[in-house]
């Protein structure tokens, strides 16, 4: 068997890569970075040829710029929206036996502060949301033209392979080098936001469950277990031995986009999913990497 994956040098497809190679799949990785194979999944003749190439088993596109801000929109609409028609119309007319993983997101939902669950209603709330949800709309019409489509939507996941630009690792980095020394002082927005905090490593467990049986169609991908931002700090910063109110600032101006997001998982749950790694090991695994 083997596998195509689209985005394989971020975060999800380093992890899911390594599962799959564990399970005896042979990956082709493709990614603008990181020495993959270099495929403009905006440009559907490269798609098709790909997929005329390798004729895999799977097809994951996780592809994507992680960022809700505006100047994103054109990147995102090319990677997330076309890069899906692109991928569906390729398997449709050249290999429609694949199974096809489709990444989507929790942010894509109505959010009134409450567990989501996959059948809540979208909102187009951001420029990033806008993608995710033409997407979806894409897997649920070639699902009619009886392609084998599934859509996970992902909540905050984390790992020791994120950037400072995302919460979890801005704080875990602040807290080590606070640890070594540093004198310096961490600005956060709102402390009190929730949201999961789930290991990467699990979460790409949870897409391969999804993708092996043929009832449940789009998922939650994630714990379903909610923690603040400030559980996050208060549990790094005890590991790094340091009081957290010594360096943590929080910026009176900053107002959060939601007060919550968390999944309710019961579909995944549902399909077998266990998560491994809790919320105090994986900061112990990012702490300590």
């Amino acid at each position: 068997m083997n596998a195509i994956i689209f985005g394989a040098s971020g975060q999800d497809g380093f992890y899911l890569t390594q599962l799959l190679e564990q399970q005896g799949v042979s990956v082709i990785g493709v990614s603008r970075s990181g020495g993959f194979l270099n495929i403009d999944i905006s440009d559907f003749g490269q798609v098709c040829d790909l997929v005329k190439k390798y004729r895999p088993d799977y097809i994951f596109h996780l592809a994507a710029n992680s960022t809700t801000r505006h100047d994103a929109i054109f990147e995102n609409h090319e990677t997330i929206a076309t890069g899906t028609l692109n991928i569906l119309e390729a398997v449709h007319q050249y290999s429609p036996e694949i199974k096809v993983f489709i990444s989507g997101s929790g942010l894509q939902f109505e959010n009134k502060g409450i567990p989501i669950m996959e059948t809540d209603p979208f909102e187009a709330r951001d420029a990033y949301s806008i993608s995710r949800i033409q997407s979806v709309y894409a897997a649920r019409y070639f699902r009619r033209l009886g392609l084998k489509v599934y859509v996970g939507y992902f909540f905050n996941h984390d790992s020791p392979r994120r950037t400072e630009r995302h919460m979890a690792q801005k704080i875990v980095s602040a807290a080590r080098r606070i640890a070594k020394g540093s004198e310096e002082k961490l600005l956060i927005g709102d402390l009190s936001v929730v949201k999961e905090w789930t290991f990467a490593g699990d979460v790409v467990k949870g897409i391969w469950l999804l993708v092996n049986q043929d009832v449940v169609t789009e998922a939650n991908i994630g714990s379903g277990k909610g923690y603040s931002i400030l559980d996050w700090v208060k549990l790094c910063f005890g590991i790094a031995g340091k009081d957290y109110q010594h360096y943590v600032q929080t910026e009176e101006v900053f107002k959060a986009e939601y007060r919550q997001l968390v999944c309710n998982n019961y579909r995944l749950l549902s399909l077998g999913f266990q998560q491994e790694v809790s919320f105090e090991a994986l900061a112990a695994m990012m702490m300590h990497e």
